[in-house]
Protein backbone atom coordinates (compact mmCIF):
# COMPACT_ATOMS: atom_id res chain seq x y z
CA UNK A 1 0.00 0.00 0.00
CA UNK A 2 1.22 3.45 -0.94
CA UNK A 3 1.46 6.03 1.87
CA UNK A 4 -0.58 9.19 1.19
CA UNK A 5 0.13 12.63 2.57
CA UNK A 6 -1.45 13.12 5.79
CA UNK A 7 -2.80 16.13 7.02
CA UNK A 8 -4.78 17.71 9.82
CA UNK A 9 -7.74 19.14 9.36
CA UNK A 10 -9.77 21.56 12.27
CA UNK A 11 -13.10 22.77 13.42
CA UNK A 12 -15.13 24.08 15.64
CA UNK A 13 -18.65 22.98 16.86
CA UNK A 14 -21.09 24.77 18.72
CA UNK A 15 -21.55 21.63 21.27
CA UNK A 16 -20.88 17.92 21.59
CA UNK A 17 -23.52 16.75 19.83
CA UNK A 18 -22.32 18.14 16.40
CA UNK A 19 -18.84 17.00 17.24
CA UNK A 20 -20.24 13.50 17.61
CA UNK A 21 -22.04 13.73 14.37
CA UNK A 22 -19.32 15.10 12.49
CA UNK A 23 -16.54 12.60 13.93
CA UNK A 24 -19.15 8.99 13.34
CA UNK A 25 -19.37 10.47 9.77
CA UNK A 26 -15.90 10.37 8.79
CA UNK A 27 -14.70 7.45 10.83
CA UNK A 28 -17.92 5.26 9.21
CA UNK A 29 -17.11 6.77 5.28
CA UNK A 30 -13.44 6.23 6.28
CA UNK A 31 -12.50 9.90 5.31
CA UNK A 32 -10.36 10.34 8.52
CA UNK A 33 -8.89 7.46 10.87
CA UNK A 34 -9.28 9.06 13.51
CA UNK A 35 -11.35 12.26 15.08
CA UNK A 36 -10.52 13.89 18.38
CA UNK A 37 -12.62 16.15 20.27
CA UNK A 38 -11.93 18.35 22.83
CA UNK A 39 -13.38 19.60 25.55
CA UNK A 40 -15.17 23.05 25.44
CA UNK A 41 -13.10 26.08 24.89
CA UNK A 42 -14.09 30.11 24.60
CA UNK A 43 -13.40 31.11 21.35
CA UNK A 44 -13.69 35.29 20.83
CA UNK A 45 -13.92 36.56 17.40
CA UNK A 46 -15.54 39.41 15.06
CA UNK A 47 -18.94 38.77 13.76
CA UNK A 48 -20.63 41.25 11.92
CA UNK A 49 -19.09 43.95 13.69
CA UNK A 50 -19.65 42.96 16.81
CA UNK A 51 -17.71 41.13 19.44
CA UNK A 52 -18.36 37.61 20.20
CA UNK A 53 -17.91 35.17 23.33
CA UNK A 54 -18.34 31.79 22.23
CA UNK A 55 -18.01 28.38 23.90
CA UNK A 56 -16.88 26.17 21.17
CA UNK A 57 -15.59 22.13 20.86
CA UNK A 58 -12.64 21.78 18.63
CA UNK A 59 -12.41 19.02 16.82
CA UNK A 60 -8.98 17.67 15.47
CA UNK A 61 -9.20 15.26 12.29
CA UNK A 62 -6.29 13.08 11.20
CA UNK A 63 -6.80 12.53 7.33
CA UNK A 64 -5.05 12.49 4.04
CA UNK A 65 -4.75 14.70 1.72
CA UNK A 66 -6.73 13.44 -1.23
CA UNK A 67 -9.86 13.05 1.53
CA UNK A 68 -9.89 16.70 2.16
CA UNK A 69 -12.70 17.91 -0.17
CA UNK A 70 -14.88 15.29 1.12
CA UNK A 71 -14.37 15.68 5.21
CA UNK A 72 -14.78 19.23 4.33
CA UNK A 73 -18.22 18.59 2.19
CA UNK A 74 -19.03 16.78 5.24
CA UNK A 75 -17.85 19.02 7.91
CA UNK A 76 -20.23 21.51 5.67
CA UNK A 77 -23.51 19.37 5.65
CA UNK A 78 -23.06 19.00 9.58
CA UNK A 79 -22.36 22.33 11.07
CA UNK A 80 -24.51 24.82 11.87
CA UNK A 81 -22.34 28.00 11.25
CA UNK A 82 -23.20 30.19 8.34
CA UNK A 83 -19.22 29.92 7.96
CA UNK A 84 -17.39 27.70 9.90
CA UNK A 85 -13.78 27.68 10.63
CA UNK A 86 -12.61 24.69 8.40
CA UNK A 87 -8.38 24.84 8.76
CA UNK A 88 -6.38 22.24 6.72
CA UNK A 89 -2.25 21.47 8.13
CA UNK A 90 0.50 19.71 6.48
CA UNK A 91 1.85 16.84 8.89
CA UNK A 92 5.71 17.38 7.92
CA UNK A 93 6.42 14.06 10.05
CA UNK A 94 5.48 12.13 12.79
CA UNK A 95 5.81 8.05 14.41
CA UNK A 96 6.35 6.10 10.75
CA UNK A 97 4.50 3.14 12.23
CA UNK A 98 1.35 5.75 13.38
CA UNK A 99 1.25 7.15 9.84
CA UNK A 100 1.16 4.01 8.37
CA UNK A 101 -1.63 3.10 10.50
CA UNK A 102 -3.40 6.67 9.59
CA UNK A 103 -3.05 5.50 5.59
CA UNK A 104 -4.03 1.63 6.37
CA UNK A 105 -7.82 3.34 7.91
CA UNK A 106 -8.07 5.18 4.96
CA UNK A 107 -7.00 3.56 2.07
CA UNK A 108 -7.96 0.15 2.96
Amino acid sequence: MDNAEIIIVLTHVPDETCANKIAEMLIQHQLAACVNIQSPCQSVYAWNNVVEHTTEWPVTIKTIRQKYAEVEACILKHHPYELPDILCLNVDGGLPAYLQWVNAQILH
